[in-house]
């Protein structure tokens, strides 16, 4: 009897490990700022989150057939802009983590469609400056999102293979279908890390969608 009980015990100690984990906030965060987000499930592969009100600012769409070579010009594009590009040629704090939206092509020798985005900080967020080239986005209300963690430095040939494994988790849970329907075929990569930080990486496949769409018990 003693031993089933240790053993139970153990077992609910490593469930609510698991559930640590997967909420645990990157640490860059602890850092510098990142958008403010409540966990409100998590499960094996994946976690859903729920974003508030915040500003981005974001690239036009780039086409290119590498998703590596496109976040590199987006950066660029961005990073000038908090250098002080911008109408206000004010500097603006970086932040994390730098999203990368991806519609993809029809085919593997087709260019698919980038949006690369900077989170804007809480002091800039009440009239964050224009620039050429770019548009502020708010994300209005609650924004949800099913988010898979994974390391290393981003491949080409990653964030699809990450894509349909979260897409796999989320398959007969609550989520799957208010999923499908938010993010249509996309899908956004964040990255949290420095390119010159080369351990304890951090990035993430995002889903957007409407946590309406699920109903009323969303927490």
């Amino acid at each position: 009897m003693a031993r089933r009980r240790s053993s139970l015990l153990l077992v609910a100690a490593t469930a609510l490990l698991a559930v640590a984990a997967a909420a645990a906030v990157p640490p860059t965060c602890e850092r510098i700022e990142c958008p403010a987000y409540e966990v409100v499930d998590s499960a094996n592969g994946f976690e859903i989150r729920r974003y508030t009100d915040a500003m981005w600012v974001s690239t036009a769409p780039i086409e290119d057939i590498s998703f590596v070579a496109a976040t590199r010009a987006g950066f660029l594009q961005l990073f000038n802009y908090i250098q002080g590009k911008n109408a206000y040629n004010e500097t603006i704090e970086m932040t994390a983590p730098v999203l990368t939206e991806v519609s993809p092509s029809d085919g593997p020798f087709c260019a698919s469609s980038f949006v690369v985005s900077f989170y804007v900080p809480a002091e800039n967020q009440a009239d964050p400056p224009p620039a050429e080239g770019l548009r502020v986005r708010r994300w209005a209300g609650a924004r949800y999102a099913a988010v898979r963690r994974f390391g290393g430095f981003v491949a080409d040939a990653d964030v699809g293979e990450q894509a349909a494994r979260l897409d796999a988790s989320l398959q007969g849970t609550r989520w799957a279908a208010a999923v499908n329907e938010g993010r249509g075929a996309s899908y956004t990569v964040a990255q949290y890390n420095s390119p010159f930080e080369f351990s304890g990486r951090v990035n993430e496949i995002w889903m957007l969608f409407d946590g309406a769409k699920v109903g009323s018990d969303v927490n």
